[in-house]
């Protein structure tokens, strides 16, 4: 099965997330990261940060650009020519084959552009010939609703399908509209809650991480 974790916005939690998820996959797993942007050549990336958390070494990525900016602008500033998607998604098909669980990180939000003709997640799943689902990470406070409305929104439109929703980073002391979001989330995006992830756990040591993640999922 593929799993695409995305998002509502930047900056979520969406690493973490799929860090976690990986540790709730079991031992077959690999996980995608299409277009890392924000990273110079010899830093760390949001795979490496899976890989440190998770212990997942079937890291894949795929091209690194180095502003932090949406890829397709981020490519064009650095005369780099991306993927198409019809390529990535050759990639994640071919993985699908090999690991019982393969995790696909998006940059951004889901509809923003991973190739030079402004396709996105949502058109590079649709380009896969393997089982796959949406996970939408998104935001605990104010606001979230719209933004996850809309994000689930879009995937319905392709019938693309949502498995649920995970609070990217959930606070110690949640403030009254948080608290009120983890029963008017799943009630506007029509897709259950299915997982919060505590806020302050990137920080943690790996075997903590592994222990603990499973019950951040219900």
């Amino acid at each position: 099965m593929i799993t695409f974790v995305t998002g509502t916005d930047t900056d979520i939690g969406k690493t973490i997330v799929t860090a976690a998820l990986a540790v709730c996959a079991g031992e077959s797993v690999a996980v995608v990261k299409p277009a890392q942007t924000g990273v110079a050549p010899d830093e760390p990336g949001d795979l490496a940060e899976v890989g440190r958390l998770s212990g997942v070494t079937a890291l894949h990525e795929g091209v690194r650009l180095p502003e932090p900016l949406a890829p397709t602008t981020a490519a064009r500033r650095a005369g780099i020519a991306l993927p198409s998607v019809e390529e990535y998604a050759a990639s994640v098909d071919d993985l699908a084959r090999e690991y019982d669980t393969v995790l696909v990180e998006g940059a951004g939000g889901l509809l923003v552009g991973l190739d030079a003709d402004g396709n996105n997640l949502a058109d590079l799943a649709e380009h896969l010939t393997s089982p796959f689902r949406f996970v939408v990470v998104t935001r605990a406070g104010l606001g979230t609703l719209n933004h996850t409305a809309l994000t689930v929104e879009a995937l319905r439109t392709r019938e693309l399908p949502v498995e649920g929703l995970v609070i990217g980073s959930w606070p110690d002391d949640p403030d009254l509209a948080e608290r009120c979001n983890l029963d008017d989330l799943p009630a506007t995006a029509g897709v259950p809650l299915i997982g919060r992830i505590p806020s302050g756990v990137g920080t943690w040591p790996r075997d903590k991480f592994r222990a603990t993640a499973p019950s951040w999922f219900e």
